[in-house]
């Protein structure tokens, strides 16, 4: 079972809504027996209440989502199915990565999904707003793709598992997905 790390941005985190968090979100555990920890941020800005959600699963799989809505157990619904929308999309793959049967396909039929992403842009100075540190690891491109998808983002930075560079998957426009391979010198 999973241990939650539970926080909260302008606002308090009650015992009750700690509850709901831990049922609803708890769901995603029965897709994998081996999830590390779920880690919730639950933040209002505004009169946005934002629920977002992370969850390591042991072989180094990364879960997340995130929702908004005007309220905050709303929000914990929609990103507990936004996660569970994830999971049914990639099935197969993820049945192809969990061989030892650490993901418990039983659980759900076939769905198809799709993310919307939000893009911002900034005019003026570049500036930098977060700074992330992450291990590369090696994969092949369709290990990177469903991280990518799992994460819910545009691009996945990996390194190739055959030939140790470092590339980049990322989503295309047109739905399809495009690989940058760096070039030697």
């Amino acid at each position: 079972m999973a241990t939650f790390n539970i926080r909260g941005r302008n606002t308090e985190i009650t015992q009750a809504l700690r509850d709901y968090v831990e049922k609803r979100v708890g769901k995603i555990n029965r897709y994998f027996g081996n999830i590390d920890e779920i880690v919730v941020l639950l933040s209002v800005e505004k009169d946005r209440h934002i629920v977002e959600v992370t969850a390591e699963v042991s072989n180094g799989l990364i879960l997340r989502g995130e929702e908004s809505t005007g309220d905050m157990y709303t929000s914990i619904d929609l990103v507990v199915d936004k996660l569970e929308r994830q999971i049914r999309k990639q099935k197969t793959k993820l049945e192809k990565r969990f061989r030892a049967g650490g993901f418990k396909s039983e659980l759900f039929e076939e769905q198809r999904a799709q993310s919307n992403s939000e893009t911002t842009e900034d005019s003026g100075e570049f500036k930098i707003a977060k700074v992330k540190q992450i291990f590369i690891e090696p994969m092949d491109v369709q290990e990177a793709i469903l991280q990518m998808n799992l994460l819910n983002h545009n691009f996945f930075l990996f390194r190739d598992g055959n030939t140790d560079e470092i590339c980049v998957v990322y989503k295309r426009k047109d739905g399809a997905y495009g690989l940058i391979e760096s070039a030697g010198k």
